[in-house]
């Protein structure tokens, strides 16, 4: 198969690329606009072809298309704070991508999957025993999560109003390889390789259902190949946890006291809880995660940052300096 990505030099879309390089014998080629979350290093060394572009250029995307068998639609801007700062990148990428993305392979009758986020959802009490489900209504907080509830709409419109053969997935929080030290489990253990205490925004409660990104990758790769078009599915490894409990492991996988870490005044727009439930897709295309134990899967991830620092830490300055700024 002649598989195009879109976002695939990105934390989740590079690891989606080496998931597919390993497992299969499609043929990738990558789109991205190579932003700052972005990485060439990420795809170094793979049979790749990575074409550097905008998604939401409608003639590089069409060209692209055009010589594609499938795409994979990765490619988002992706950061909540960022969003609440300038909600302008959000738009133009997750809705005119997207609006990019669906008229190309509307055109050229290809095959999509497009890949988003369950905090389209809203969040849930901490309390409440519910999970996010498919048919969980739309509650967006934030201009991110709002884009991306926008694309999702547009997605099943496409499929509805013009026939286009899509599928689409739901995503928990995702952990692992490539991911940018700006984010939560990165920045963690960054600190404490650098001797910096760990820092919890608000009381630490808020909880959110980790993935590694392997598993997402499985389980998008399974529904691309399987998956009933028009139908979407979430994924997740029932993997809840709150922040507190995370940069405590953290810590004590790292051989650091576990209360070495200190809070700090809790973000706006900050959801309190995320919670998959993936029976769908389980129980209809018969996947399962790799990494069950969320302990394992982060002990991986922190020995992979403690091997790759050539590879984040030009960028580790720069990240605590604008989050200093900030008060983060």
């Amino acid at each position: 198969m002649r598989l195009l990505v879109t976002g695939g030099a990105g934390f989740i879309g590079s690891n989606f690329v080496h998931h597919v390089i390993t497992h299969t014998d499609h043929h990738v080629k990558v789109l991205d606009k190579l932003t700052y979350a972005a990485s060439r290093e990420a795809l170094a060394g793979l049979p790749v072809e990575l074409v550097v572009g905008d998604v939401a250029d409608a003639s590089t995307v069409d060209a692209l298309v055009a010589e594609t068998d499938a795409v994979v639609h990765f490619a988002a801007e992706s950061h909540n704070d960022n969003s609440l700062d300038d909600p302008s990148p959000f738009i133009r990428t997750n809705l005119l991508g997207t609006f990019a993305i669906l008229e190309a392979v509307r055109k050229h009758d290809v095959h999509l999957h497009h890949v988003s986020t369950d905090e389209v959802y809203g969040d849930l009490a901490l309390d409440d025993p519910k999970r996010f489900t498919e048919d969980t209504p739309y509650a967006p907080s934030s201009p991110y999560s709002a884009s991306k509830a926008g694309s999702d709409h547009l997605v099943r419109a496409w499929v509805r109003s013009f026939g286009v053969r899509a599928t689409v997935s739901n995503c928990s929080n995702n952990y692992g390889p490539w991911q940018h030290v700006e984010k939560f489990i990165p920045r963690q253990i960054t600190n404490v390789i650098d001797g910096i205490r760990p820092r919890v925004y608000g009381d630490g409660l808020n909880v959110r259902d980790w993935i590694h990104a392997d598993d997402h990758s499985s389980a998008v790769l399974r529904i691309l190949d399987a998956g009933r078009i028009g139908e979407t599915y979430l994924i997740g490894a029932d993997g809840e946890r709150n922040n507190l409990e995370v940069v405590r492991l953290i810590l004590t996988l790292m051989d650091q006291p576990a209360d070495a870490f200190d809070q700090v005044t809790d973000r706006a727009g900050h959801d309190r809880r995320y919670a998959i439930e993936s029976g769908k897709l389980r129980a209809e295309l018969g996947w399962a995660p790799r990494f069950e134990d969320f302990e394992q899967g982060l002990a991986d991830t922190i020995e992979w940052y403690r091997t790759h620092e050539e590879w984040w830490r030009p960028h580790k300055a720069a990240t605590e300096s604008s989050y200093a700024a900030k008060g983060m």
